[in-house]
């Protein structure tokens, strides 16, 4: 059993009952070791996150925050709590697919009264559409978001001319199921199938494949895009962090490369989610 220690990681001002209610924090105030790793994995995306919110109050009188693949929305609130709860604007959605985890946030949020903040079970096509949300968002966020959920946080974040994106994607099955199911025909065709023969390697560089084919579709859509470690979380394996800020112009030949990439490996299948 991990053995509890003082909250030398809470940050001035946070709130003590939200952490309790996270679970990240005992009833009695402490933090064991895996409560304690997880609220540094969010307070260091926290970091990241902080000059975007701060351009986006400083270009906005209002300014929107969507967390798509919320899940139990630890990053909305603890975002909402340390960045939102002390100025008299500024919301955050956070949008589930599935309704118990949204009914549970916005029970949580009637209870901390923190009023701006709005929960929905929707897919992203409903996202798109939705009148709820604003017609125009400063801040897209999705963390760790399993397989296609990344790319619907794309695709919602496009659609709504999104200021600035954070992803951090997690397991990304897609690619690395198209790269298995047209193997034999990449190894009868050239070499470099060998970077995907093994069953480790074809997870490992699918995985690549998808972050790469994400950031050229955000840069053929007019985004700066810098990607970087999100240093200190738990798999290491799992420790991309995708940002993107909206300039307008869009990257050269980024689309055009994202399309040879994807016929070189045999990917047209997927042209649809990666170029549009």
């Amino acid at each position: 059993m991990a053995s509890s220690t003082p909250t030398t990681e809470i940050q001035p001002g946070q709130s003590a009952e939200l952490l309790k209610a996270l679970h990240i924090l005992t009833r009695d105030g402490k933090l064991n070791q895996d409560s304690r790793r997880k609220l540094k994995q969010v307070h260091h995306l926290c970091r990241f996150i902080a000059p975007l919110l701060d351009t986006a109050f400083a270009a906005c009188a209002d300014p929107a925050l969507v967390d798509h693949g919320a899940g139990k929305s630890y990053l909305g609130f603890i975002l909402y709590d340390r960045f939102f709860k002390a100025r008299p604007t500024g919301r955050i959605f956070g949008i589930e697919s599935r309704a118990e985890l949204v009914r549970a946030s916005r029970q949580l949020a009637d209870k901390l009264g923190f009023r701006r903040m709005r929960f929905y079970d929707f897919t992203v096509a409903a996202a798109i559409a939705s009148a709820e949300i604003p017609a125009r968002v400063e801040l897209v966020t999705a963390l760790h978001a399993c397989d296609t959920a990344t790319d619907d946080a794309i695709r919602f974040a496009l659609a709504r001319e999104a200021g600035a994106i954070v992803l951090a994607p997690c397991c990304q099955a897609e690619v690395a199921a198209a790269l298995r199911q047209g193997k034999n025909d990449a190894l009868a065709r050239a070499p470099l199938a060998e970077l995907w023969r093994h069953p480790l390697h074809t997870r490992e560089f699918g995985s690549h494949i998808t972050n790469v084919l994400r950031c050229l579709l955000l840069q053929a859509h007019g985004y700066h895009v810098t990607v970087t470690e999100l240093v200190g979380w738990e798999h290491a394996l799992k420790n991309e962090l995708i940002l993107a800020r909206r300039t307008g112009a869009a990257h050269g030949n980024a689309r055009e490369r994202a399309a040879a990439i994807l016929a070189e490996l045999g990917l047209d299948t997927l042209r649809e989610r990666f170029l549009y």
